[in-house]
């Protein structure tokens, strides 16, 4: 699988040594990729796009029941098929059987092969946010897709922040929503502190030159890579593969010599576009069934701050999975792993009948 960061590359490492992923052959029908170019795409700013293209992938056929996958920061919609998540969920008599199932995958703003600054515009590119993904999206299923409602919305990461806010925008869009290693409250604390410190590197990086360079800076990968380290892995997972300072360096030293094919401006709109995420002020409207999945060790997303218990007594029909450390989790990266949720996911499918909304 080709992955265009070196943050997910690292992450993906982190799973395969700690958790012992096989090699996979995929056992559902193969994914399709697509793209749609909206016109005239407004972001939040007021800022205008003419042509706003939206790569996609979808799984299954388009009379089956419609599911929307939301990827995280750094992430396309390609990430979503790895063996620990599309392998858990999409085969024959899995939660997300794509016999049943029509999945679809966009890739947010910015990510993949949708439209993002290194298209050509570098910091000329339109200042997103996660109400901007939000909205685009819609318009994929909604226009584009002509699919008037969907069983699930579920996401992780950035996904799962954007989870929270399809549910309060359209709250008669589906009838499951599963925000996953996510809070709804808004961006702060240390997960936003080690997010500005990567803003901030690229920024003051000599070698950026206002986003102008003419060659890739090298403060993205160095930022990339500290905050990988910082905020995924899991206290237990994480000595377990490094116990010693030896396996440690050699353990950093693998990220730090890892191919980096990103583009800078990108990591930089990617990450500042969490700036203003706050999905708190509307809980009560959501009006679909929601299930937020988290983990015990989630580094950016503690659970021991009570945040999470606190907020989801607003949504009407609203619950929490959390997924119990071990030495078998990956911090923050937990809940991209499908086995330690999917039996949650899927006993909410049989639970919560469809609507014709």
């Amino acid at each position: 699988m080709k992955l265009v960061h070196v943050l997910w590359e690292a992450i993906l490492a982190t799973f395969c040594m700690l958790t012992a992923i096989d090699g996979f052959a995929a056992d559902y029908p193969a994914p399709k990729e697509s793209d749609w170019i909206v016109r005239d795409f407004r972001f939040h700013s007021g800022e205008v796009l003419p042509e706003l293209r939206l790569h996609y992938t979808t799984v299954g056929a388009p009379t089956g029941e419609p599911v929307l996958i939301l990827h995280g920061t750094a992430q396309s919609s390609s990430s979503m098929l790895a063996p620990a998540f599309a392998g858990e969920l999409f085969g024959p008599g899995q939660p997300l059987d794509a016999g049943r199932y029509f999945v679809i995958i966009p890739d947010a703003i910015g990510h993949g092969k949708s439209s993002k600054p290194s298209d050509g515009l570098r910091m000329k590119f339109p200042k997103y946010n996660y109400e901007d993904m939000v909205e685009a999206q819609y318009k994929l299923v909604s226009e584009h897709l002509g699919i008037p409602h969907l069983r699930l919305v579920l996401g992780y990461s950035m996904g799962g922040m954007e989870a929270w806010i399809f549910a309060q925008k359209h709250p008669k869009l589906m009838d499951i929503v599963v925000p996953m290693a996510s809070l709804p409250t808004e961006m702060s604390s240390r997960n936003w502190m080690l997010r500005r410190l990567i803003i901030d590197s690229i920024r003051n990086d000599p070698e950026w030159m206002s986003g102008n360079y003419l060659k890739q800076p090298r403060s993205a990968k160095f930022a990339s890579v500290f905050f990988g380290v910082a905020t995924n892995g899991g206290n237990q997972a994480m000595l377990r593969a490094t116990p010693t300072r030896q396996k440690a360096d050699e353990n950093l030293d693998q990220r730090l010599n890892a191919p980096f094919s990103a583009d800078a401006n990108d990591v930089l709109y990617q990450w500042e576009s969490s700036r203003d995420y706050n999905a708190s002020s509307g809980l009560e409207r959501i009006q679909s069934a929601l299930l937020a999945i988290n983990s015990a060790d989630d580094e950016r997303n503690p659970p021991e701050l009570g945040i999470l218990d606190r907020e989801i007594k607003r949504v009407k029909n609203g619950h929490v999975f959390l997924i119990p450390m071990s030495d078998q989790t990956a911090g923050h990266g937990t809940a991209f792993q499908a086995k330690f949720w999917k039996a949650e996911v899927a006993n909410l499918l049989q639970s919560v009948p469809p609507s014709l909304k």
